[in-house]
């Protein structure tokens, strides 16, 4: 079984989080000053169960997608309950609380990683269209 990318899917949920609340010039405006824009979202997004699953305690709401995503993924298991100060307990509540504690770990990374492919997709755009802008001028 291919090991499941926790970097990777948080990422994709927060940008897909990002893009259904704000438009692409509310993204812009909120960019201007990142380190709120990135607070903001990390106090949203930590119990937003499209990206952390936190609210409810269960991202996937099936506990084999939980334990099959968690497979090969133990050390990273083990950093969120170190960097959280927990002694463990969070296996004790199951496979989903532990998948949950790796995303809610994960989010702020993922916040800033999504955020910087969210400014380059913005400034290809903008690029493309004064590009395009520059080709009718001639």
């Amino acid at each position: 079984m291919k090991k499941y990318n926790y970097l990777e899917a948080v990422t994709s949920d927060v940008k897909d989080a990002v893009y259904e609340r704000y438009t692409k010039e509310e993204i812009r405006e909120r960019l201007e000053d990142r380190n709120d824009f990135e607070e903001e979202l990390n106090d949203d997004l930590f119990v937003s169960d499209s990206v952390t699953g936190n609210a409810s305690g269960s991202y996937f709401c099936n506990t084999w997608k939980a334990e099959n995503a968690l497979m090969h993924n133990l050390d990273l298991l083990g950093e969120a309950i170190k960097e959280f100060g927990g002694d463990g307990n969070v296996l004790e509540d199951g496979a989903e609380a532990c998948d949950v504690t790796i995303r809610c770990y994960l989010l702020a990374e993922c916040i800033s990683d999504a955020l910087d492919e969210i400014e380059d997709e913005l400034e290809e755009e903008e690029e493309e269209s004064e590009n395009e802008d520059t080709e009718d001028e001639e």
